[in-house]
């Protein structure tokens, strides 16, 4: 992603405080039947900040088939506004829609809602512990909310220590043992420890300017990857780096150095979680016990603008979200695990995250 790209995400974040308490209006049409396919990928597509035009689209890797705007044709309603992720748990996908404060259940055979959880103040990504207790972590909030997703209530919150309401956020989680790892990116450089049974913050780890990702590979290390700021950030600006932490310890383990001016981002895992992908303009491959950066990338950029990766746990594809211009509809670009371009596709408008069913 470039660098000014990097700063329109900045940018647009901040807008989000601007517009915390911004209403959704839903727009109502006709209903659709589907019946999808055991195996595919649902793309999550961001739509424009207080545009209300999120969208949710469904992916058949077997046919090279694409259904868009699924939410809006199953449940005759709009998405709302910045779907942020997308989660599933026992049959049910759970749909994170950032700017209208909402999370949505929906049935992952047919996209059709079975419940939502609101009154969120900006939610980023939900992760589960059992079926009555939940976190959702959130953006412009000193807290991570406490739901209980078989009553779509929200339950308790976590006081995260050091956070103001205008400044921090709470962004990806990851589970090693009893103990939820949290990233802090909005002018933050911490990732929390968070005790599930006692639902508090039990410790912390400093690492660069701004973390924006959080996985958890096949030898229980934790890896995240600091964006280092924007230049004029109040917060600092600094050369970004990759962390590989490990678990047990909590100790960073290993620091691999960008350079200045570098912004990487999207860390994910291979479906053996063997091996590690980003976004630095190019897309970049590295085994998880490498002990120095790939010097060549996985895919070239080409000048497209690179914005969400993921990785087909069973193929081992490699797809890559396109932006194009932040006002059309994105591409996906799905490449082989060699690196092959195998098929393309258009989606939503500002594709960023994607769930594999």
């Amino acid at each position: 992603m470039h660098k000014i790209d990097v700063i329109f995400k900045y940018v647009l974040q901040l807008l989000l405080l601007a517009g915390a308490t911004a209403c959704m209006k839903w727009d109502y049409g006709n209903q659709e039947q589907f019946s999808l396919p055991g195996h595919g990928l649902f793309i999550t597509n961001e739509g424009n900040f207080q545009y209300g035009n999120a969208s949710l689209s469904f992916y058949d890797p077997l046919e090279k088939s694409v259904e868009n705007e699924l939410f809006y044709r199953a449940n005759a309603m709009k998405l709302g506004d910045v779907a942020q992720s997308m989660t599933i748990r026992d049959g049910i996908g759970w749909i994170v829609v950032n700017n209208s404060h909402v999370i949505f259940a929906i049935d992952i055979e047919t996209g059709k809602e079975i419940g939502r959880i609101t009154n969120l103040t900006s939610p980023r990504y939900i992760h589960f512990l059992s079926n009555e207790k939940a976190y959702v972590t959130q953006i412009w909030d000193n807290r991570i909310f406490i739901v209980n997703p078989s009553t779509f209530e929200i339950t308790g919150y976590i006081p995260v220590p050091r956070m103001t309401m205008e400044q921090g956020s709470t962004e990806q989680m990851v589970q090693y043992g009893k103990y939820v790892f949290v990233n802090c990116w909005s002018y933050q450089n911490r990732i929390l420890k968070i005790d599930t049974e006692t639902d508090s913050v039990v410790d912390e780890l400093v690492v660069g300017i701004q973390p924006t990702s959080l996985v958890l590979d096949k030898n229980n290390k934790i890896w995240s990857v600091t964006d280092g700021g924007y230049e004029g950030s109040p917060y600092g600006y600094e050369a970004p780096s990759l962390y590989r932490i490990d678990a047990e310890t909590f100790a960073i383990e290993k620091e691999f150095k960008f350079n200045f001016g570098d912004a990487p981002s999207e860390v994910q895992l291979n479906g053996t979680k063997d091996k590690i992908y980003w976004i630095n303009d190019d897309i970049w491959e590295m085994d998880v016990t490498a002990d120095f950066l790939p010097s060549n990338p996985f895919l070239d950029s080409r000048g497209t603008i690179y914005y969400g990766l993921t990785i087909d746990p069973v193929s081992g594809d490699v797809y890559v979200a396109d932006a194009i211009d932040y006002q059309q509809q994105g591409m996906i670009l799905r490449y082989s695990s060699e690196g092959a371009e195998l098929d393309k596709f258009y989606v939503g408008i500002i594709p960023g995250a994607f769930c594999w069913k």
